[in-house]
């Protein structure tokens, strides 16, 4: 299945996109793709209302699309996951996943405007896989078994901003969690959806020109190897975000650095999973 959310912001509405690319809205049957269906076995309750119930309304095309998830309690992202981005990055292949934690409040619709900081000169772009938690995670026995956990998958663009991120002191926060720097969706496809997350095309283009052109295949910990590696270190709870790393082709990795500007239009897609523009403005 295919989750989605529809709506004004703070106002959205749960669904489902159809086989046939058809909104369908199911505000009727469940409050929303929060923390709270995840754990109450949602995914299950889901297919069951969707295969016995024919007559589900639709989605006017007119409304916006949000994030496929409610706000995640957290979002955790991996820093150098894919062996072609550590190279442009001039940096070793890390030993261990390198975590760092993005506020929440970031995640947006995936055609939403996103707002360059005030002062920022270096707001730059990352398409990465996002993972997303179906049940919780504490202490998961191994890698094999971490698998169970994920609930679906979707694009997730990291939009991070350089000079707050590396230059300002401190860890990468500040770079990563300003306001709508987590565009998420259009859906999150559940994992029967994605037979193969280590096999998926990614593309990200600024104003039509092509930046970032990478696959999951070059990721260095897939996405059950990070589900295992930080439940030894904190719960992962149900709708949960994971932002699994970037490939090569972000704008610090040029020679010279390229980055965001206002009215700057960005492109991605992930195979499988989507796409998404978004129209980067001042705030």
């Amino acid at each position: 299945m295919r989750l989605i959310r529809f709506g004004a912001k703070g106002k959205e509405k749960p669904g489902i996109l159809t086989g046939e690319n058809i909104r369908v809205d199911l505000s009727g049957q469940f409050d929303d793709w929060h923390s709270g269906f995840f754990a109450g076995d949602g995914l299950r309750l889901l297919a069951e209302v969707v295969a016995g119930n024919r007559s589900l309304p639709g989605v006017p095309e007119s409304e916006r699309w949000g994030a496929p998830i409610a706000r995640p309690g957290k979002v955790i992202c991996i820093g150098l996951n894919y062996s072609d981005h550590a190279k442009e990055s001039g940096m070793p292949v890390p030993a261990e996943p390198i975590v760092f934690l993005k506020a929440s409040n970031t995640v947006v619709g995936p055609y939403d405007e996103v707002l360059i900081p005030r002062t920022s000169v270096k707001t730059d772009w990352e398409v990465e896989l996002g993972v997303v938690i179906g049940t919780e995670a504490r202490y998961v026995e191994s890698v094999e078994t971490a698998a169970a956990y994920i609930g679906g998958y979707c694009v997730s663009h990291d939009v991070s901003e350089r000079a707050f991120q590396l230059e300002r002191g401190g860890q990468w926060t500040k770079g990563k969690s300003c306001d709508t720097f987590n565009p998420l969706g259009p859906w999150l496809a559940t994992p029967d959806e994605i037979p193969d997350p280590a096999n998926l095309a990614m593309d990200l283009k600024v104003n039509c020109e092509s930046k970032q052109r990478g696959n999951t295949a070059t990721m260095i910990f897939n996405p059950a190897s990070l589900i295992h590696y930080l439940s030894q270190f904190m719960t992962l709870e149900p709708g949960d975000l994971i932002s699994t790393g970037t490939p090569p082709g972000v704008g610090l990795g040029f020679k010279p650095p390229q980055y965001l500007k206002a009215g700057d239009v960005v492109d991605l897609e992930i195979k499988g999973l989507g796409s998404q523009r978004q129209v980067f403005v001042n705030a």
